[in-house]
């Protein structure tokens, strides 16, 4: 299975916020949301996400909340004992040797909404296939941030699109040492 990871970011690369600031943008997002999680066969969550997450689509109705729920649901927590939301398991032990494991399995993509933290420890392991990052047209200046100053990771642009009110989706993925010896 391909790790894809999609994160709303700001240009300054803040992904967490106090002040709601998506609210105030209304891309186009729809098709995108739903090309990609019809094109899934598991979603791999933090605790929080899956918290936010359960609490709305376990009882939302349509086809895209039924494909929600029909998902297996994998996620990542030291503090939840029990999961709710049906189809939904914890990763037992360490959760990057879990996330490799999901990743051998067959199927297609494996899908990662939010969860920041947990974005940036898969990352760093080298275990994304593909960021989508929604980059929304705002600097805050503070708040937490996908990268870190210590993050040295060489990706590739391969998409992008125009999602409306300013917003763009920027599709990356991992550059391989061939292709980065062939750029100099």
């Amino acid at each position: 299975m391909k790790l894809i990871v999609t994160e709303f970011i700001t240009l300054d690369g803040i992904y967490e916020e106090t002040i709601p600031w998506r609210n105030d943008y209304n891309p186009d997002d729809s098709q995108f949301k739903y090309d990609e999680l019809f094109a899934s066969d598991a979603l791999l969550l933090g605790c929080i996400t899956y918290e936010g997450f359960a609490k709305y689509w376990a009882s939302a109705t349509g086809n895209f909340a039924q494909r929600m729920n029909s998902l297996p649901k994998f996620i990542a927590t030291t503090t939840l004992k029990s999961l709710e939301w049906n189809n939904s398991t914890i990763l037992q032990g360490d959760v990057v040797a879990a996330v490799k494991a999901l990743k051998q399995q067959e199927g297609r993509d494996l899908l990662m909404y939010g969860s920041g933290t947990f974005a940036q420890t898969l990352l760093r392991h080298g275990l994304v296939g593909e960021l989508r990052l929604m980059v929304f047209p705002l600097v805050l200046g503070s708040g937490k941030r996908l990268f870190s100053s210590e993050d040295k990771l060489p990706l590739q642009l391969v998409a992008s699109r125009n999602l409306g009110d300013g917003v763009m989706l920027l599709t990356y993925e991992p550059k391989t040492a061939t292709q980065s010896e062939s750029a100099h």
